[in-house]
């Protein structure tokens, strides 16, 4: 059981993602969980007013479950794999968000600041979900997919707009965490 709670190495994980990619270009299939948006809202009659939306959803019904998949495997993981523990922070990443306003950094994997019905239901929590969401869903469209879908499936697929894609995502991150983030909890 140690062996599935423990963080897998680099050796085992990576191969297998290989595996997976190799299996999903042997068939011609591709892997991504935002295209699963459109299919939800074809599947729901979305088509009938938005062109984006007329498709035949059914050919992504395999995608799907790859969702239902992670939903219940991460419900699952969390319910029976998941040990309390404090999170191995660098002290001056701790000292930073102290001086942010997270008084517990470090000590559970969703900071209470952020992930608590207090936080989300205050008027910076809420306009921090709606632009952020609408940032997120704007973004993972217009860069044709989101972060994993780019960098997991376009880059091994050798896809330039995934490279580019990814370059973008991490300057992006740079630039939040650097930049915008302090000015917002601060």
């Amino acid at each position: 059981m140690q062996f599935i709670l423990d963080p897998w190495p680099w050796y085992v994980c990576g191969p297998l993602i290989a595996i997976i990619m190799f299996i999903l270009i042997y068939f011609g299939k591709t892997f991504g969980i935002s295209s699963n948006l459109r299919t939800l809202c074809s599947w729901a009659g979305a088509g009938k007013n938005v062109k984006f939306f007329d498709f035949d959803w059914k050919t992504q019904r395999w995608n799907l479950t790859v969702v239902l998949g992670a939903i219940i495997g991460g419900f699952l993981a969390h319910l029976y794999l998941s040990s309390p523990i404090n999170i191995d922070l660098n002290p001056e990443t701790v000292k930073t968000l102290n001086t942010l306003g997270f008084e517990n950094a470090g000590q559970s994997l969703l900071p209470p600041e952020l992930y608590s019905w207090d936080a989300a239901l205050s008027i910076k929590g809420l306009a921090i979900l709606i632009i952020g969401g609408f940032l997120v869903g704007f973004g993972t469209r217009y860069a044709g997919g989101c972060t994993s879908g780019h960098a997991i499936t376009g880059l091994s697929s050798l896809q330039l707009p995934s490279l580019i894609a990814v370059i973008g995502f991490f300057i992006g991150g740079l630039i939040m965490i650097h930049l915008l983030f302090p000015l917002i909890f601060s």
